[in-house]
């Protein structure tokens, strides 16, 4: 074959930013999901209300709900206690003092009825037998005997105290799963005074732990002096004090764009939705108490404000602050004495108009 006929093959030149087929990426034969943990379902175990069960201990029957944890909760939410403060301040307002009940041992009767759904007072007899005077005994310590009419005061401090067969009043407001014990009329709240309490901790503890920054100082262009540096770190460290919020320093040397950069970073916080959490558990805690949002000094969403408060006050005395004075005059009933007696409520007997 001749020189000029012969013919030459070259390799075509492979693109710049094409990859050799060997280093091709292959595609993913299958892809996995998995999470950890089983799915749990809100109501996995037994309902609430039926554990609501007197354990018998020999001596006295065991309260269904945990005393110890319904005094805690009073405090846990702020639109649980007001309302109930303000029914027992409202209801006192209505008293008439006896020379067999003060004035403290009713307002704490009235207050462990509203907390416990109990409320227990003792009579203590002169030497003839007859009433003397009657004695508020803690509900959250108090227990029903094994003998019904006989009562305990149990304490972690002290010997167990047994009152005298007979001598002890016990109002309760009555449960529909036992007949021992009474329950308070806010149990299914009871998840939205816990959530808003955690709520109110939660947003309290991220102020408090100062573990999130205020604003981040990106510096990327390259600093020849290393003191410079160490100068810009430690004005960024002094400039917020002992606040919660701290500033963030990042120095990453490449001649980046924009080589000094100040990002606010206050903004890029959790979403959780506090402000939503807390009016919609606020409400929860209004409703179950029935107590109308002006008379707990809740402010206005809307221009129009919240109506006539007192009108507003007038039904809630009627529907509600009288059929409780109603149920405080049972110990009348069981001691023969009008010890309970109760001015009307100067709001629910003003006529419209006055």
């Amino acid at each position: 074959m001749s020189r000029r006929n012969k013919k030459t093959f070259s390799k075509p030149a492979t693109p710049a930013n094409s990859q050799p087929a060997a280093e091709m990426v292959e595609p993913v034969e299958g892809l996995e999901s998995f999470s950890f943990g089983e799915p749990t379902s809100i109501m996995d175990q037994r309902d609430l209300q039926d554990c609501m069960e007197c354990a018998n201990n020999g001596r006295w029957y065991e309260p269904p709900i945990s005393t110890y944890g319904l005094a805690r909760l009073l405090a846990g939410a702020v639109h649980h206690e007001s309302p109930l403060v303000f029914k027992r301040n409202v209801i006192m307002s209505c008293f008439k003092p006896h020379p067999m009940l003060s004035r403290q041992d009713a307002s704490a009767f009235v207050m462990d009825y509203l907390v416990f759904g109990d409320a227990y007072l003792e009579r203590r007899d002169n030497r003839l037998g007859e009433p003397l005077k009657l004695k508020h005994s803690l509900a959250k310590y108090t227990r029903r005997g094994v003998d019904l009419d006989q009562y305990w005061f149990v304490t972690y401090y002290q010997e167990d105290y047994a009152f005298e067969p007979g001598k002890v009043f016990h109002l309760r407001n009555a449960s529909i799963h036992q007949e021992i014990y009474g329950a308070p009329e806010y149990m299914s709240a009871l998840q939205s005074i816990m959530l808003n309490g955690e709520a109110t901790l939660f947003r309290r503890n991220y102020y408090i732990n100062g573990s999130h920054a205020g604003v981040i100082v990106y510096l990327t262009d390259p600093v020849a002096n290393s003191a410079d540096v160490e100068k810009l770190k430690r004005s960024l460290k002094d400039a917020r004090g002992g606040g919660a919020f701290k500033n963030l320093f990042v120095y990453a040397a490449g001649g980046k764009k924009d080589g000094l950069q100040i990002l606010p970073f206050s903004q890029i916080a959790a979403k959780d939705e506090f402000t939503g959490i807390k009016d919609a558990t606020r409400d929860d805690m209004l409703a179950i108490h029935r107590v109308p949002p002006q008379l707990m000094g809740v402010m206005p969403n809307n221009t129009s404000g919240l109506g006539d408060i007192v009108k507003a006050a007038r039904v809630f005395a009627i529907n509600e602050l009288y059929p409780i004075m109603e149920s405080l005059k049972a110990v009348n009933d069981w001691l023969g004495v009008e010890v309970f007696q109760f001015n009307p409520y100067a709001l629910a007997e003003e006529k419209a108009g006055d």
